[in-house]
Formats: structure tokens, sequence, C-alpha cells
């Protein structure tokens, strides 16, 4: 049976979501390098596997997909569907904590850390105007956001039980790039956060696939996809 096949550049945290999640599945997969710079996602081939230009895709036999987190709902219900709080010593309440904690990563978490990445690492390789009102404003989002994450791993492991999760590993991606910043001693000040996180970079998945997320998404090298 043929590998499945990843469309996209490594250094993208949206990429990275769906690899490190192959990854603990222990799927054999193949990434097929994208370029950025170079156009590739509007280009007509790439447009038929995704008509909103956008990265990443995956491909698995006759299926294509996207959109990270539909990818990684959809490896993990193929092959660990313990990730998603089902399969053995599951249950539908645990699967729902899956599902709230992952909301929460999409609608909460990202567009806090978003635009911190953008004004302290991106903005300062493209020339780009850093709006440091728009930093502080969002390092405060994040502060009470990890307030509301400290209180919830006072109770469990993970975020959405005593189980890793795709909800935990959703966030991988964005936070590694956020913990480059000057902005990373934030999480310091909640002790059970700072261990979540810790856990995380332990997993042999996240190494590997920080492996190839260099802490300027690879401006300063100029491995620029």
């Amino acid at each position: 049976m043929a590998p499945i096949k990843v469309y996209g550049w490594v250094v993208s945290p949206w990429m990275a979501r769906v690899l490190v999640c192959l990854e603990e599945a222990g799927v054999e997969y193949e990434v097929v390098p994208m370029s950025r710079s170079g156009g590739d996602h509007r280009r007509p081939e790439h447009l038929a596997r995704n008509p909103f230009g956008e990265i990443p895709v995956l491909e698995d036999g006759d299926l294509t997909l996207y959109q990270s987190r539909a990818i990684a709902r959809y490896i993990f219900r193929k092959y660990k569907p313990e990730f998603l709080g089902l399969g053995e010593g599951g249950s539908l309440e645990e699967s729902a904590m899956v599902d709230v904690w992952l909301e929460v990563e999409a609608h909460q978490h990202e567009p806090a850390v978003k635009p911190v990445l953008l004004h302290c690492i991106i903005n300062k390789f493209t020339g780009q105007d850093r709006d440091q009102g728009v930093v502080d404003e969002s390092v405060g989002k994040l502060e009470k956001l990890f307030e509301v994450y400290e209180a919830r791993l006072a109770g469990s492991k993970y975020l959405a039980g005593d189980r890793l999760s795709v909800a935990d590993l959703s966030h991988f991606s964005s936070m590694r790039y956020f913990m480059a910043t000057e902005y990373a001693g934030v999480v310091d000040a909640y002790p059970r956060v700072k261990a979540w996180w810790e856990a995380l970079l332990a997993r042999p998945s996240v190494k590997k696939v920080m492996a190839g997320m260099p802490p300027d998404f690879g401006f300063g090298s100029g491995n620029i996809p």
C-alpha cells in the first residue's frame, strides 16, 4: 500500500500539526515539499487538491483532505482512536472533552498566539513594522487563557483528561514558535502549563517534527520554503 502523502512546507505550524499526529500514529508517510515563495500553493495542480490554496493537504489512496485539524482527527480515527478519547478505555465523555479542548485551541489559543509570531518573528525578517500594542494585547489574552489551562491541569494530566490526546498535540506547533519569542517566560508563571508543555517536548514525535521547524521559520538561514 502506498504511503500517505502530505503536501506543504514543514516549517508551517499547520503542517507540523499533521506530521506530529502521523508520527504518534506510527504511520508511514511521505512529505511532498512545496515552495510558498515559489507560489506552489497557487498552482492549478494544488488548487485541484485544495481549492483554497492552503497547506497541508493529505492524500491517502483516493482520499484527499485539507484543514489540519480535520486531517488530525482522520489520522487518529483510522489508526489510534484513543487519541480522540475513543476505542478501548475511552468514553463518550472523554471524547467530548477532547473536542472541547481542540476547539479551545482553534478559537482561543491560536488566535492569541498568531499575532505574536507575526510581529515578533516574521515581521522582523520581512521588513514589516512591529506593532507593540498588538503584541501586548495578544500576550495579555494568552496570560488569561493560561490561567484557564492552569486550573484545568490541576485536575488532570492533560487537557482532556489523564491521556494524551489530539487536543494536546494540536497546541504543539504554534507553541513551538511562541516559545522562541521573548515572551516564552510568560509560561513560567503557570507551573502546570509549563510541566504540560515540557511533557510534550519530551515526546519523540515532537522532537522529530520540531527538528524541521527552525525558530525563525527559516528566514535567518535563508531556507525559506
